[in-house]
């Protein structure tokens, strides 16, 4: 199915946007470690523990990580707190010479919205000693096994205590409850859980359709809460139940104050007594568990498995819907088809048979798989569908298709895409490729775009789509590439005849990256004429028009993509040639701009119209002003005043007939005013 296919069934879903920019407004900035000297040079290993750090988040390609200030001193540390803005707190728990609980708890009475943290070494004479100390002023204690990414678990799992309440119940980001009360195997598993939950964002991010959406994007990944006892756990699946993505729990563990053999159990039966879809993982020292987790439908873990990373990864990845969708036989759970993103799941949703499809769509399986790529809007209307709510599979099957295709359609419109030959498709209405400006032209092109959307214009009238043509802008630094790479400079700025300028320019060589990107174009956009306009950075200024300066060309649809290429290949050297005519040369002389500093986009759009036989007929162009400096009527000058013909622009522009209107009175039209005046 194309866009233009059933246009009133893909308006059917409007999609909004999800406000990443809007998540993860609370983070840690700066962070003070009290440690002594010795602990302070243990914790840098030879190096500086922010450049460990640094590293860490370079590699999980992660942006602002903390500054951390170190004192070994009580007097220093509340120094600090009260000179600078503190975020969190480390404390190593042998700190000689101070009470690091007494210590916390000054601190905490102080400042008792700051997160405080204790670090030890792992010993049994430690645990022995801190299940004798008053921990109300701590918020955490981990173990520090040598490791930095302990540091970097610590921050994310307050920052996304944080920012837990907004996120998940504004926004709509997914949340994995975590039990645990060993200090031990929490040490090993934040960790190990991070990264997976971080490597989950970067490979999501994908999704986006621009740098600026990738960075925003992973700020939707699933959020982890701990929770140490069972009445905390069941508080955080309460409030959170319509967004949990999955939980990880421990066995035993405090209940009402008391130690209770079986509380995770008892939060397994809870949970999925709910809520039956969501991926349990019970884990335990005692091997005993594992038939009873097995009879309730949960994972089970054994604590002193040699693979116990390797198997939380392999839960994480096949029960919580990370990496790609797999589509399984209902019968023998056999792989039969993988989506690795939403355009693939979007192909596979029209092959696969019909009870792979009925066994995923009623297993939650889709939703699952959208929320932990934070595709939340498609996983809202997805979740929880049933057979019952179709009249048949291919029901079923369209509906979800359709979805998909709404969704990918929505997200757009109104973005400037990055142009990417492997993901190209027509779902994407405006592309750039290329880093540099995209010119004047492509600019008010890009504006409109955006302001279809945002005042919901594309599917305001039944049966009609509003909406600019597919749009690729070729950036300012193809043409300094293709000038430079050429060495055109000289004949550009000589004063010969435009004829001559115009065939050395045929005779260069086009980037051989943007010959690439426009096989891919044109293997999407098939069957349209191609318009080939300049867009420089000078053109369609407000007070310094440049209409009809620079040259426009189209190119009829040709059966054979090898010459489609070479002649849009062609007409972009033209474009890039009529930066230097004696016209163009002359006019930018009497507006006092300098011709060797002008750069030039390109905007490659499909034509819009029908084809008739061989012939292609345009709708119609047109062209409009913002002042009408001759009003009739009712007309005001600020009201603008439009232009528009059949066919292409070329008629207007060189003062062929056409249809002049108020876009504030469009029914009001002086040529239509008689039968006789409408016949001319």
């Amino acid at each position: 199915m194309t866009i233009t296919d059933n246009i009133d069934e893909l308006g059917k879903y409007d999609f909004s946007d999800t406000s990443f920019d809007l998540l993860m407004q609370n983070r840690i900035h700066r962070v003070l470690i009290i440690c002594s000297n010795y602990d302070n040079y243990m914790l840098e290993e030879d190096g500086r523990i922010d450049e460990q750090i640094f590293n860490e988040y370079v590699s999980l390609s992660l942006r602002h990580p903390p500054v951390f200030v170190q004192t070994d001193n009580a007097e220093d540390a509340l120094r600090i707190l009260r000179e600078e803005s503190i975020d969190l707190v480390i404390s190593m728990e042998s700190l000689k010479g101070t009470d690091v609980f007494a210590l916390a708890k000054r601190i905490k009475n102080d400042y008792p919205n700051i997160p405080i943290v204790v670090l030890t070494y792992l010993s049994r004479e430690v645990s022995l000693r801190l299940k004798g100390e008053d921990m109300s002023a701590i918020d955490y204690v981990f173990c520090w096994l040598g490791d930095a990414s302990v540091i970097l678990a610590i921050i994310k799992l307050i920052e996304d205590k944080m920012n837990a309440e907004h996120d998940i119940e504004v926004i709509g980001v997914q949340a994995i409850i975590l039990v645990e009360n060993s200090v031990r195997y929490l040490s090993s598993y934040l960790p190990n859980i991070y990264r997976i939950l971080l490597q989950q964002s970067l490979d999501f991010q994908k999704e986006a359709l621009n740098e600026h959406q990738r960075m925003l994007k992973k700020r939707g990944r699933p959020k982890l809460l701990l929770a140490d006892n069972f009445n905390d756990a069941v508080d955080l699946y309460r409030k959170y139940k319509y967004s949990v993505l999955g939980v990880i729990s421990d066995i035993r563990y405090m209940r009402d104050d008391v130690p209770d053999e079986n509380a995770g159990i008892e939060l397994c039966r809870m949970v999925m007594a709910d809520d039956d879809k969501v991926p349990f993982l019970l884990q335990s020292s005692s091997l005993r568990h594992k038939q009873k987790a097995e009879e309730m439908g949960a994972g089970f873990i054994y604590k002193y498995s040699k693979t116990l990373s390797l198997e939380l990864r392999n839960f994480l990845i096949q029960n919580l819907a990370f990496g790609p969708f797999v589509f399984r036989n209902p019968e023998t759970l056999e792989p039969i088809a993988i989506a690795t993103d939403l355009h693939s799941l979007q192909q596979k949703l029209l092959t696969i048979p019909d009870n792979v499809l009925e066994y995923h769509a009623t297993r939650n399986h889709f939703s699952k798989w959208l929320n932990a790529r934070a595709l939340f809007p498609l996983a809202q209307m997805f979740k929880y569908i049933g057979k019952e709510d179709f009249p048949g599979i291919e029901e079923m099957r369209r509906f979800l298709h359709v979805a998909v295709s709404s969704f990918r359609l929505g997200r757009g419109r109104g973005v400037i895409a990055k142009f990417d030959k492997a993901g190209f498709d027509e779902y994407q209405i405006f592309s750039r490729m290329g880093e540099g400006s995209i010119g004047g032209k492509a600019r008010g092109l890009a504006f409109i775009n955006r302001m279809l959307k945002t005042n919901k214009l594309y599917n305001k009238f039944p049966g009609v789509l509003i909406t600019i043509p597919r749009t690729v802008v070729l950036s300012t630094d193809a043409f300094d590439e293709f000038m430079d790479h050429n060495n055109l400079y000289p004949v550009a700025l000589s004063d010969l005849p435009d004829i001559e300028i115009l065939n050395k320019f045929l005779a260069a060589r086009l980037p051989g990256h943007v010959i690439q990107d426009l096989f891919a174009f044109l293997a999407v956009s098939r069957g349209r004429p191609i318009a080939i306009r300049s867009s420089s950075k000078l053109e369609d200024s407000h007070y310094q028009p440049f209409a009809g300066i620079y040259s426009t060309y189209m190119i009829p649809r040709l059966e054979e993509d090898q010459r489609m290429v070479r002649a849009i290949a062609d007409a972009i050297k033209g474009v890039y040639a009529s930066v230097f005519y004696k016209t163009t040369k002359t006019y930018m002389t009497a507006t006092s701009n300098v011709i060797d500093e002008e750069k030039m986009g390109i905007v490659l759009q499909e034509i819009c119209g029908r084809r008739h036989g061989n012939i292609f007929y345009p709708t119609f162009s047109g062209f409009a002003r913002s002042l009408n400096y001759y009003p009739i009527g009712a007309e005001k000058v600020e009201d603008g005043i439009a232009n528009v013909a059949f066919g292409l622009g070329k008629l207007i522009v060189e003062g062929g007939l056409s249809l002049r209107f108020c876009p504030r009175l469009p029914k009001k039209i002086m040529q239509l005013s008689s039968p006789e005046s409408a016949l001319r």
